[in-house]
């Protein structure tokens, strides 16, 4: 890992050399590093912005689902099942089906190896549960936090093995020439003066692990010490895919958490006020002439916590869309457990039979929903009580917040993308379609960066291609100039990030109006063609902030031009995105507003969509997924073939 200093100019920056570097201190880029050691590639940079930030250390939820084949119990399931139910998720390429149903076992039980609890019967069969989309019993769990567990115990494998890690460096540029990546250009944010705020390095491969573009968002149940770097990766010509796919769902603001399961199942008051904090209002039963019927769909909302179009007109995402509109009156909206919903009016006979019948065998049907909560799941409680917020004293804001991209960058079943040496693992990788099952996004980061890192250790030996030094010194030239460029005594980059992103969270998140998308995306284009001029810094951490709105407007722009690319080729309602419609679509409730009318998208198989920047402008096409392949599975024939090759080709 030796260092250089690279000059272009007056300006210089301190370059590391590696045959592949890992982006990201999550659960996939820690597993990418230390399935590289482990394969025996030792030349090897982990990089990261904030060792202990991220979304895999630090989110959850009520009960957070690891997805994996079966393994317990007499069910009957296959590698080949399991593709297919992630294919039938919709806009999903089939080998990339198969690759995370075929690893999931090996990827599972190495994380048991790790010291991750998940939870076994005395005979040592791992037991599971049904979660959302999934017909078998292949979810797990550890509890709240399965994700922060996995990313700390493989995190402990990479100190173990002695793999080099840089913290406090942010990527701002991905170095690509001709379709091949070739190195990265850092700011680091540990640099004492101007002359060491730079870093370069050098290296063959990048497995790209830094997450969703949780940033984009206001209203996000992401943690703040998640951004995402996605725009950077398309900007070197990367190709985004499904980027009109995400997961929306209802969620506490302060902490982000989401509040799923059993937050929702105890069926709590959900008032709304103003800003101020007066005006208290049950606003639900403005909507609703039943109060068991709201109280149903409220309880629905535990396990069907994702918002999904196909449960709006008639279903438990009525109530997504209810807070999402008293929250665009500029109200509050809370979840209350010291009092029952409507001074305790109901009887829980009267609730539909899914509410009554699980409240019953819980022996849950008595008192408040405190009460109710701490009958049923403790740990909930001392979860925010840890976070600051007694449930028994205080009311829970929520909002409907950005949870999971399903789309991303588009991948081969090596994770590699179009972009050669350039690899996408975790939440940044598009994996996924329109739907998941619950905890499938785990499985998918630990089985790409598996994938990634075997090709890698097989495929890609050498060092950096020679276009290092002309992107180098292109990225480093612009990127000072824009830190210069951007330099006041008045920094704006702040107020710029809370406009952006609050503009996204109202016009391209759960509930998208065309028109409104097409004038935020002219707005985004603006900003970026004029940023050296919009944006204004006045220390080194809103320097950094500036390469994160960069950022953060590349994506958006990307995510915003196929959603109106989508809605042009007839796109309708789908997954956790409602498009408005009110020409042609339906009124799902009598008592919404005539925005709110939409039509479902019915197709069984829709067309994969893809983009790609050229020229800072985003071109977008279409195909077919991929199907799940029917390989030669005869023994003798995939023995010979490993033999000679690895089956890594």
């Amino acid at each position: 890992m030796e260092n250089e200093i690279f000059r272009v100019g007056n300006d210089t920056a301190r370059v590391y050399r590696c045959n592949t570097a890992v982006v990201g201190s999550g659960a996939a880029g820690f597993n990418a590093a230390d399935r590289l050691w482990k394969l025996g590639q030792h030349d090897i940079l982990l990089i990261t912005e904030n060792r202990i930030g991220g979304t895999s250390r630090n989110t959850g939820s009520d009960k957070q689902t690891y997805y994996k084949l079966t393994l317990s119990g007499g069910d009957p399931d296959s590698v080949r099942e399991m593709a297919q139910t992630l294919y039938e998720g919709r806009c999903v390429d089939g080998d990339i089906a198969l690759c995370e149903a075929a690893l999931s076992t090996q990827c599972f039980l190495k994380l048991v190896e790790l010291g991750v609890p998940f939870p076994r019967n005395r005979y040592g069969e791992y037991i599971g549960y049904k979660t959302d989309h999934d017909p078998r019993r292949r979810a797990t769990s550890v509890g709240p936090y399965t994700s922060k567990q996995m990313t700390e115990c493989l995190e402990r494998a990479v100190q173990n093995d002695g793999v080099p890690v840089l913290d406090k460096m942010q990527v701002i540029r991905v170095l690509s020439e001709n379709d091949t990546v070739c190195g990265l250009l850092c700011l680091n944010a540990a640099a004492q003066d101007d002359a060491e705020r730079f870093v370069l390095i050098r290296c063959k491969n990048v497995i790209y692990a830094t997450g969703g573009p949780a940033g984009m968002y206001a209203d996000s149940v992401y943690p703040f010490s998640q951004y995402g770097a996605t725009g950077l990766a398309l900007e070197a010509g990367a190709k985004g895919k499904n980027l009109t796919e995400w997961q929306y769902g209802l969620a506490s603001v302060a902490p982000r958490w989401n509040v799923s399961g059993t937050y929702m199942q105890v069926l709590p008051r959900v008032y709304s006020t103003e800003s101020d904090g007066s005006d208290e209002k049950e606003f639900l039963m403005d909507f609703f002439n039943d109060v068991h019927d709201m109280l149903s769909k409220l309880f629905l909302k535990g396990y069907q916590w994702p918002f999904d179009v196909r449960k709006v007109a008639d279903g438990s995402s009525i109530i997504d869309i209810l807070v999402y509109l008293e929250s665009c009156k500029g109200r509050r909206v809370f979840l209350d457990y010291r009092t029952n919903p409507v001074s305790g009016a109901f009887d829980y006979k009267s609730l539909l039979p899914e509410a009554r019948v699980y409240l019953e065998k819980a022996g849950a049907c008595f008192g408040t929903p405190i009460e109710r909560l701490a009958h049923m799941n403790q740990p909930a409680i001392d979860f925010y009580r840890d976070k600051g917020v007694d449930l028994y004293t205080q009311p829970l804001e929520i909002a409907l917040c950005a949870q999971h991209n399903n789309g991303g960058l588009g991948i081969d079943c090596w994770w590699q993308t179009n972009v050669k040496s350039l690899f996408a693992v975790g939440e940044v990788a598009a994996s996924h379609g329109v739907y998941r099952p619950g905890g499938t996004a785990l499985n998918a980061g630990q089985v790409g960066s598996t994938r990634a890192a075997q090709y890698i250790a097989a495929r890609c030996q050498g060092e950096a291609p020679d276009c290092f030094d002309t992107a180098a010194a292109s990225a480093l030239k612009e990127m000072s100039e824009l830190a210069n460029s951007c330099t006041a005594e008045t920094g704006n980059v702040r107020t710029l990030w809370k406009q952006a992103s609050a503009a996204m969270s109202r016009c391209g998140a759960a509930i998208r109006d065309e028109e409104q998308i097409r004038e935020y995306c002219k707005v985004v284009q603006t900003q970026l063609k004029n940023f050296h001029t919009i944006v204004r810094v006045s220390n080194r951490g809103e320097l950094a902030m500036a390469y994160r709105l960069r950022d953060m407007l590349l994506s958006q722009q990307a995510y915003l031009t196929a959603m109106v690319d989508y809605r042009a080729h007839g796109g309708k309602s789908r997954g956790s995105a409602l498009y408005t419609d009110r020409k042609n679509g339906t009124k799902p409730f009598a008592h919404l507003p005539d925005t709110f009318t939409f039509a479902l998208d019915k197709n069984e198989q829709p067309l994969i969509q893809e983009l790609r920047y050229e020229n800072g402008i985003c071109k977008t096409d279409w195909r077919e997924p991929r199907p799940i392949p029917e390989d030669d599975d005869f023994f003798e024939n995939v023995w010979r073939s490993y033999r000679e090759t690895g089956n890594i080709q």
